[in-house]
């Protein structure tokens, strides 16, 4: 749909105009709002099935706070696209996760309603509640809110959070969006009907009247109330059966909602603003909500690529590295089994379906949850097993601690198969697999492995998982097979030299690069000028050989597609200048430098990172 056909969403160009509009107008906007995002899902790629699953709740949420003097906080942010409509962006929706365009998730310097910056899961309560203590420094008397799913509960931080949140008295609300798995027993009609009897204006305004008037009697007032108080949670815990856990962190408890009621919703909010403690509502949601396809396959279209709208079919499908890492699992799980998976709740994603099914006594998917991943993995290779646990790259920073103490320090065998690694593009900055090579180039008693093509991936996942000791890292990128030349069936599992072994020029490069290599290569020849192209696949230790046979040329650049402090690059240039070299010595990598949303070939294009970038450095 057009932006020129929506009648309620036009009206929208900033978050109080929201108010003027009544339930129905609301209702019918929230149609205009989906619609909205699957055409731009479907034309860009994106997070479809979580946007789609919190509409109501964040029109609701616009309609009964005051943004941005209330500040809402997303946890991941990847359902913040109603949140973006609502608030000045609708004209610039079209671009979003596009360079230069919007991003997919909350940027603080994107826009004022932005409260806080997110990509990660597990975050928004710990940074709500500094905006709330903040902001009772200072006397503010606004709100926070958090919002947060079900899934990011599983992470520690949100459990860390909301434990030291509890203590604070008023203007903090926690929305737990709760589309997936009950964490509450307290799901049946008799706790709906009694929240609908606790968000009901009348309810409230009696309580706060009757409160108000006893604590006004002397002597018996206050005791009274504290006495009524007593008997009416005792009532409800024997009603329910069961002790709330988020009451018994300190927070005023509504739930379950509708997350889909609008009025429901606006009940609960503004009721909720007349608490004086912190609150937690639990809106029960359906992921995918308003289309088909997204609500009968959540998983597959949580996060997905170009599609069509009517057939809710992608636009393209290729075998990807996730793809065989999965395949070569399984393999080797058939001959050893000691072998297990772990995944964080990216069992998909990460292509570990078909392991989940094959041997589903030894696969553990431990929720968003990567530091106990690690150190679950570390307690299985204890006692002999053999963890295998798969993580983007951008996820294994949570767990940077618990590889050194619990995994490194013990020397065990426990193996990570880290997806996304290097550029992934249109998910931006928090997502970027650019940081595990220095973090793990930093690690005692860790071999790090980055292949470019399939097989390769295969070798170094047979060497890693059945040969090697220790701290194995086996990395490799988003998306397909690059360019590999007919001929080309040489293979090392350390490193391999390219090329004319007499020519004075030498790129050295890991990973998916080697293709960009290759191709640069090809093209120098053209000009005259003959390059030799070292390739490594172990990254780290780096072969002694390699750095030897580095030593004969007189230029020498390495391209690396990742941070430039503490990269492989500076190893590499440390051991040369180690070796006697006397030649030049280069490095392209990402300085000190987030890598903004973008394609990957963009992103690429502007670090130099790609064929053009190195032809047009080595024919220097």
């Amino acid at each position: 749909m057009e932006n020129n056909a929506f009648i309620y969403l036009d009206k929208i160009e900033k978050s109080q105009d929201i108010k003027k509009l009544s339930i129905d107008e609301l209702k019918a906007l929230c149609e205009e709002i989906r619609s909205a995002i699957i055409g731009t899902v479907a034309e860009n790629g994106g997070h479809l099935a979580s946007n789609l699953g919190v509409v109501e709740l964040t029109v609701a949420m616009h309609y009964v706070f005051d943004m941005p003097e209330d500040s809402l906080v997303f946890d991941v942010g990847h359902q913040c696209y109603t949140h973006k409509l609502l608030t000045g962006r609708k004209e610039r929706i079209s671009t979003i996760r596009r360079k230069d365009g919007l991003s997919g998730f909350p940027r603080r310097d994107e826009s004022e309603y932005d409260a806080f910056g997110a990509g990660h899961s597990s975050t928004s309560i710990s940074a709500a509640y500094g905006i709330a203590k903040a902001k009772a420094l200072k006397g503010d008397l606004s709100h926070t809110i958090a919002l947060i799913g079900d899934g990011s509960f599983t992470g520690g931080l949100a459990f860390e959070g909301i434990n030291n949140a509890g203590r604070f008295k008023k203007n903090f609300i926690v929305v737990l969006n709760d589309n997936k798995m009950s964490i509450s027993k307290n799901v049946g009609a008799f706790a709906r009907y009694l929240t609908g009897i606790r968000i009901s204006p009348w309810y409230i305004n009696a309580k706060s009247g009757l409160e108000r008037f006893l604590n006004k009697v002397p002597l018996v007032g206050k005791p009274l109330v504290n006495l009524l108080t007593k008997l009416k949670n005792n009532f409800k815990k024997k009603a329910i059966k069961s002790n709330n856990l988020f009451e018994n962190f300190g927070f005023f408890y509504y739930g379950p909602v509708d997350g889909h009621d609008l009025e429901e919703l606006i009940n609960t909010f503004r009721a909720a603003k007349k608490v004086t403690k912190p609150v937690l509502i639990h809106a029960v949601t359906v992921k995918g909500k308003g289309y088909g396809f997204a609500e009968k396959d959540p998983k597959n279209y949580h996060g997905i690529g170009k599609f069509d709208v009517d057939s809710g079919e992608p636009l393209s499908h290729s075998t990807s590295y996730s793809d065989i890492f999965g395949k070569c699992l399984c393999h080797l799980a058939n001959q050893k089994n000691s072998i297990c998976a772990i995944t964080a709740a990216m069992t998909m994603g990460t292509g570990l379906t078909e392991f989940s099914h094959k041997f589903k006594d030894r696969f553990f998917d431990v929720g968003i949850a990567e530091e106990h991943a690690v150190t679950f993995g570390a307690g299985l290779a204890s006692q002999g097993m053999i963890p295998v646990f798969a993580v983007y790259s951008t996820f294994l920073q949570r767990a940077y601690d618990q590889l050194i103490h619990d995994v490194s320090l013990q020397k065990l065998h426990f193996v990570l198969g880290i997806d996304r690694a290097g550029i992934v593009g249109e998910d931006g900055e928090t997502h970027q697999g650019v940081f595990d090579v220095s973090m793990l180039n930093s690690i005692p008693n860790t071999t790090c492995y980055s292949p470019c093509y399939f097989d390769e991936l295969a070798s170094c996942m047979e060497q890693g998982i059945i040969r090697d000791k220790n701290l194995v890292a086996i990395r490799y990128p988003r998306g397909v097979e690059p360019y590999r030349p007919d001929d080309f069936d040489e293979l090392d599992i350390n490193f391999s030299l390219y090329g004319n072994k007499n020519a004075s020029r030498l790129i050295v490069t890991y990973g998916r690069l080697f293709a960009d290599a290759l191709i640069a290569k090809r093209e120098l020849s053209k000009i005259g000028i003959e390059v030799c192209i070292l390739k490594l696949c172990r990254i780290k230790p780096i072969d002694p050989e390699a750095v030897k046979a580095a030593s004969g040329f007189k230029k020498v650049h390495f391209f690396e597609e990742g941070m430039l402090a503490g990269g492989i690059g500076e190893t590499f240039g440390y051991l040369l200048e180690e070796a006697g070299f006397i030649g030049k010595y280069g490095i392209t990598a990402i300085n000190d430098s987030f890598v903004p949303h973008a394609s990957v070939k963009e992103s690429m294009t502007k670090l130099k990172l790609n064929s053009l970038g190195i032809y047009d450095i080595m024919r220097r």
